[in-house]
């Protein structure tokens, strides 16, 4: 029997290419990539706090008391979701209009390294992003009262109704993400929904709309459940995709009340019934969700689930989720397979934990092939 990831090469080798017309919004944030220290060697050495838990017990210890933890700037990079999800798709074939949060009246010099395939349509000024990496995870710390800013109103003052709709017309993927992070997005979208999509051309291959929530816990549940409700909308022009990691699909699952809460909150439903549920919820196109170490999706009723190129020390976590988001959305414009659309997904994530950088379409199968042979 064939690798799949040796077939999924081969293939991507062989294949015809077009360049491919993406819409992406509607974030922005400069990310600061940090360390915290444990130990102090001298001026220039330092030993990290290595686990979320570590740090957790480190502060948990200066309850009642007070204490001092030294942060070290690692980088400064784009952030926010559709950024970084923008930037995975520019190494490909794209042409990409970003609608966004990227600096106003001037676009912020972080977003000056997003490659010269996209058009940048600024709405807004970009949220601040303090991101502690750590071995086990990452801690996000957010600082976004910009974004309140990222409205329908604003979108058409500033662009006018008909590039929006040019652009809406053209695209063969439209990416919505973050969600949660934008006060006003359930409003956008309604109003996409009401002004914008009755005037687009009804297309023999509809174009992808992919909606990434972006950890909703901090949402209300009213909220969630009106957000999540509003994509089934999309399907008369477009195939909806949502797409969450582990923990967010148990939250969305729990906000539902799709199993009782005690197996959701202690994840002992499994992956497979919960991809399910969800996609049987929402009735959208698709629902795929990406643990650290696998991914699985539902497509027109059918349960797809894949293993990936697990690392236990990544070069760089933040940004892997889109760099998966990307990938699972490239190889569905490619009309691969949904399994292979997992392994595009997880192997552009793969390649940039690896790397701290997205892959190119050369890179990208050059990993592929690396990791069916068993040398990653």
């Amino acid at each position: 029997m064939i690798d799949k990831r040796l077939d999924l090469a081969s293939h991507l080798k062989e294949m015809e290419k077009e360049i491919l017309k993406i819409v992406v919004g509607f974030d922005g944030f400069v990310d600061e990539i940090i360390h915290a220290v444990d130990k102090r060697i001298d001026s220039t050495n330092y030993s990290r706090i290595k686990t979320i838990e570590d740090f957790a017990a480190r502060i948990a210890r200066a309850s009642g008391l007070s204490t001092n933890i030294e942060l070290v700037p690692q980088q400064i990079k784009i952030g926010g979701n559709g950024p970084i999800m923008c930037n995975a798709l520019s190494k490909h074939d794209t042409k990409i209009g970003y609608i966004g949060a990227l600096g106003y009246p001037i676009i912020d010099n972080v977003f000056i390294d997003l490659d010269e395939n996209v058009d940048m349509y600024s709405i807004g000024n970009p949220g601040h992003t303090d991101a502690l990496e750590f071995h086990d995870g990452k801690l996000l710390l957010g600082k976004m009262s910009s974004l309140t800013d990222i409205t329908y109103k604003r979108m058409i003052d500033l662009l006018g109704k008909d590039k929006v709709v040019e652009l809406l017309s053209e695209t063969n993927l439209l990416v919505s993400v973050n969600w949660s992070m934008i006060p006003n997005n359930t409003d956008l979208w309604r109003k996409i929904i009401t002004n914008i999509l009755p005037l687009l051309p009804v297309r023999k291959q509809k174009p992808l709309f992919f909606v990434d929530l972006a950890d909703p816990e901090k949402r209300k549940n009213a909220e969630i459940i009106e957000a999540l409700d509003l994509l089934k909308e999309f399907k008369s022009n477009f195939f909806v995709i949502l797409g969450l990691n582990k923990k967010e699909a148990y939250d969305v699952a729990k906000v539902l009340n799709l199993f009782d809460f005690q197996s959701l909150n202690n994840m002992q439903v499994s992956l497979e019934d919960l991809n399910i549920a969800l996609y049987d919820y929402l009735e959208i196109d698709s629902v795929v969700i990406h643990p650290v170490d696998s991914s699985c999706t539902v497509i027109d009723g059918v349960f797809y689930s894949e293993k990936g190129p697990y690392i236990s020390i990544p070069k760089l976590t933040t940004g892997a989720g889109d760099n998966f988001n990307a990938g699972f959305a490239l190889g569905m414009l490619y009309n691969l397979r949904p399994d292979q659309a997992l392994l595009t997904g997880m192997s552009t994530s793969g390649f940039y934990v690896r790397n701290a950088k997205s892959p190119n379409f050369k890179e990208l199968v050059d990993f592929i092939e690396s990791w069916s042979n068993g040398e990653l």
